[in-house]
């Protein structure tokens, strides 16, 4: 029997405040999983901290919520540990962009087959309202009640910097977009990342202001145009949604290392090559 988006939720209920975009985010990874057919056993979940870092705790998989600002480098260790497990993790925009921001570049170069999904909230909602490496300028909360002195980082512009080889956007009030978007992401054999965009209605409700400058990426548009895609990011008047760029030619982290270990003689040093074959 095919696998249902029942078989993936967990007994424990998700605890986010009413209207969090994180439900839509938990819903279109149920039905991603449930669309690929994926055996719960075969799937891990990584969290960081932060609301998000409660969505593996209602998924029925193996989970590991991690340390503050390390979903990547601990996600990066499950799937070497186990290299057939599909392992995605999630975290929001403090957790990957603040403390956890070193963490990207080197999850990028390594091409690791993992997806990574940042629901991000524009906040730091669990400490209640401070701003993020996300949080527009005209915001004014409690950490900045005059607007913020700093400008915000654009998460797709780092992934395309980074050469990031799967990335995309969607948004918590467009859920089946959002969930093609995971199936995709999870397909991708190499790094994918998803930048989930997930409303905080209590302390930065985006709601209205994504209703209005959401757009989806034209059907003819070609994701191996890394050119076009920096266009869309830098387009002042809309927040593109879809897949920006994919590139299906790179190998995967432990590919490179099963070629590495191909090139060893045979008479070289067993231990050395069997600790390898642990990655490959």
């Amino acid at each position: 029997m095919p696998h249902t988006t029942a078989d993936y939720k967990a007994s424990v209920k998700p605890t986010w405040c009413p209207g969090c975009g994180d439900f839509a985010v938990l819903n279109a990874l149920y039905q991603a999983l449930a669309t690929l057919d994926l055996n719960p056993k075969d799937v891990a979940i990584v969290s960081g901290i932060g609301c998000s870092g409660r969505l593996p705790i209602f998924v029925n998989s193996y989970g590991f919520h991690g340390v503050h600002g390390r979903v990547l480098p601990t996600a990066m260790g499950v799937k070497i540990g186990n290299p057939k497990l599909t392992v995605i993790a999630v975290g929001g925009d403090g957790d990957g962009l603040a403390i956890g921001g070193g963490h990207f570049p080197h999850a990028a170069r390594r091409n690791i087959d993992i997806t990574y999904i940042m629901l991000d909230n524009n906040i730091y909602g669990l400490t209640k309202g401070q701003a993020s490496p996300t949080t527009l300028q005209t915001f004014q909360g409690k950490s900045s009640p005059y607007g913020v002195a700093e400008e915000n980082l654009n998460p797709v512009a780092l992934a395309l910097a980074y050469d990031v080889s799967f990335i995309a956007r969607g948004y918590s009030g467009q859920l089946k977009h959002l969930t093609d978007l995971i199936v995709d992401g999870i397909n991708h054999k190499g790094f994918s990342f998803v930048h989930a965009l997930s409303p905080c209605v209590v302390f930065n409700d985006t709601y209205k202001y994504y209703g209005k400058k959401v757009t989806p990426i034209a059907p003819y548009e070609n994701p191996s145009n890394k050119m076009r895609a920096l266009e869309m990011w830098q387009d002042k008047n809309n927040i593109f949604l879809g897949t920006f760029y994919k590139d299906e030619t790179r190998q995967p982290f432990n590919e490179r290392i099963r070629d590495i270990i191909g090139q060893f003689p045979r008479d070289d040093d067993k231990y050395f090559i069997d600790m390898l074959n642990r990655y490959a």
